[in-house]
């Protein structure tokens, strides 16, 4: 068995046609379901990798349905958890996310976010898995999460899984009392694959950012600060073998300015930019950039292939509508 596992909550996405829910002349709504941690596993299914899907369900005909979907999408959800009793939601007050409307998250008490270690066996969940993905969107959830995604990266650690984390920062959802600073940097340790951003490592990791940098920045003026930011995130956490990072610029709603960067400890590459005026969902653009790493990972990639790959699978994203990508790199 050599199969990746990716684990976080499923999530369904509401979203008005227009920028109101009830000023739109049809009141209409659009559902799709989604969640980080299934974006992933979508693309990396529509890949050909073997990856898994793990998040907690409520027993009832909407969870089938949407298990249903992803399974079709060529995901194994054999190894689900039965629990609770909601699934929970986000809604997006704007068409596409492609305006500044607002994310509302309805994600309290719901199967996953209630998951205790008794809801677990952590031997069967790894059990084949040679590849564990998870999301920094999990432990922000409630403390609770937080201690059960550390008991899980233990034991995938000492079974020699290779492990990647996204370090995606929802403000929204960190409260409980910690901040990522207190929680995240513990996980992290465990990783061998260190995704996210300059900002994002530095809300969450602690290391240093220029306040200074903003749209003019130059790219290589990023790139350079990339490298740096990699060598200090490489001494925070020794496992850590890659780190990934993306720069997205956004002028408008339509518009898309997207690159990544990656690095090793003897190496540091950058892709190529891609720029378009016509995105249509930017929604899970980043979730199919890490999909994308992992795919060019796992097939014995040049570093400049990997983030070729990376960003390419999540340039591609844009023009999907809906959380999900289909798998597309170039």
């Amino acid at each position: 068995m050599n199969k990746i596992l990716s684990f976080g909550e499923i999530l369904i996405r509401k979203q008005s046609v227009g920028n109101h829910f009830f000023k739109s002349p049809d009141n209409l709504l659009k559902i799709y379901p989604g969640g980080s941690e299934a974006n992933v596993a979508v693309s990396l299914a529509q890949m050909g990798e073997e990856v898994q899907y793990v998040s907690a369900f409520p027993e009832n005909k909407l969870s089938e349905e949407i298990l249903d979907f992803v399974e079709n999408l060529g995901v194994d959800n054999s190894k689900v958890i039965w629990s609770g009793d909601r699934i929970g939601s986000y809604i997006l007050l704007s068409a596409n996310g492609l305006s500044s409307g607002e994310v509302i998250y309805d994600r309290k008490y719901s199967s996953f976010s209630l998951l205790n270690p008794n809801d677990l066996n952590i031997a069967q969940l790894l059990e084949g898995v040679t590849w564990f993905h998870w999301s920094a969107l999990t432990p922000a959830l409630n403390e609770n999460m937080a201690e059960l995604m550390k008991t899980i990266l233990e034991e995938a650690s000492l079974r020699g899984i290779y492990i990647s984390v996204d370090l995606n920062y929802r403000s929204k959802l960190w409260q409980y009392g910690k901040q990522p600073l207190d929680i995240m940097p513990e996980l992290v340790q465990y990783c061998d694959l260190i995704m996210g951003n300059i900002w994002a490592s530095n809300k969450m990791l602690g290391s240093t950012i220029d306040e200074q940098f903003n749209r003019q920045t130059s790219q290589s003026a990023y790139f350079d600060f990339a490298k740096e930011n990699a060598k200090e995130l490489f001494s925070m956490f020794p496992k850590a073998k890659l780190i990934a990072n993306t720069f997205r610029f956004i002028d408008h709603p339509q518009h898309n300015l997207f690159y990544g960067t990656l690095h090793t400890k003897q190496e540091d590459v950058l892709s190529k930019t891609y720029e378009t005026q016509e995105a249509v969902d930017r929604i899970g653009s980043g979730d199919a950039f890490m999909a994308g790493l992992i795919y060019a990972c796992r097939q014995g990639m040049s570093n400049q292939d990997i983030i070729e790959t990376a960003t390419g699978t999540g340039y591609y994203k844009l023009f999907v509508e809906g959380d999900f990508g289909n798998g597309k790199y170039k």
